[in-house]
């Protein structure tokens, strides 16, 4: 019987939004966390009678047909790059981006990732780096004696010494910013890198047209809506449980033609 295997797709496929859900509640404390939503298509049909196929030899045509799906598949997971809200922590090197854009972030392997995580500190260099101690792009050194250290909308790092009355610029963090977003792969640690499907990333200051602004003492929130995740949770089970049910029905029937003599 075709239904049992329909059924057992509608299962695996109601498995995977539930993994989906799962790691947006598990990631709704996460800085600068984007949702995801699993996205599902229909598998290929089963042409009994083929809509349009003549059913005479006077040339009248089958209006309709028949056609049998075959269940359901993943089509993706889509990546929801809605803006968190900004959370004020005070903290000198934490920056949150408002509006569009990402930070960019040197990989060990010389390799430039992405990240909206704008949780930032200094290594023993001096140096601004993300919490796992990769450099910040383009590399930008604190002085030792700085005794106060601003970064303003369009991402210009300023620092003030002791003795000089004027704040000194060094360096500026710059945004990158991409045609689809959603083409990002992720790979932890709230990085993301780019993909033929991302395209290239176009660079720009914070504050130019298409591109936000840089807030000093912020970080982003999660953009996971607990609500909405517990609603599509319970929509999710009960999906589940239906095709779980068919399967039971299915295999009933089986047993029905199995008794017959």
């Amino acid at each position: 019987m075709r239904s049992l295997n329909i059924a057992a797709t509608g299962m695996l496929a109601q498995q995977t939004n539930v993994e989906v859900i799962s790691n947006n509640i598990a990631n709704m404390n996460t800085t600068a966390f984007a949702r995801r939503r699993a996205e599902f298509n229909d598998l290929l049909y089963q042409n009994m009678i083929r809509a349009g196929s003549a059913s005479s030899d006077q040339g009248t045509i089958i209006p309709a047909g028949v056609q049998l799906g075959l269940g359901v598949r993943t089509a993706a997971v889509y990546r929801i790059s809605e803006q968190g809200s900004l959370n004020h922590t005070e903290n000198t090197f934490d920056v949150a981006i408002n509006g569009k854009g990402y930070f960019q972030v040197q990989l060990p392997n010389g390799e430039t990732s992405y990240t909206r995580d704008g949780s930032f500190q200094l290594d023993p260099n001096g140096t601004l780096v993300t919490h796992e101690g990769y450099t910040v792009v383009p590399g930008i050194n604190i002085p030792v004696e700085a005794i106060g250290v601003t970064i303003n909308a369009s991402g210009e790092v300023l620092v003030k010494l002791d003795g000089q009355p004027d704040p000194q610029n060094v360096g500026q963090i710059t945004l990158a910013t991409f045609a689809n977003e959603a083409g990002l792969e992720a790979i932890g640690k709230n990085l993301f890198i780019e993909t033929p499907g991302s395209g290239a990333p176009n660079v720009a200051v914070a504050g130019s047209p298409g591109y936000g602004s840089i807030m000093q003492g912020f970080v982003e929130n999660s953009n996971v809506n607990v609500v909405s995740e517990i609603t599509d949770l319970i929509s999710a089970q009960r999906a589940y449980e239906m095709n779980s049910k068919v399967i039971k029905t299915s295999d009933e029937m089986m047993g029905t033609v199995n008794q017959l003599k």
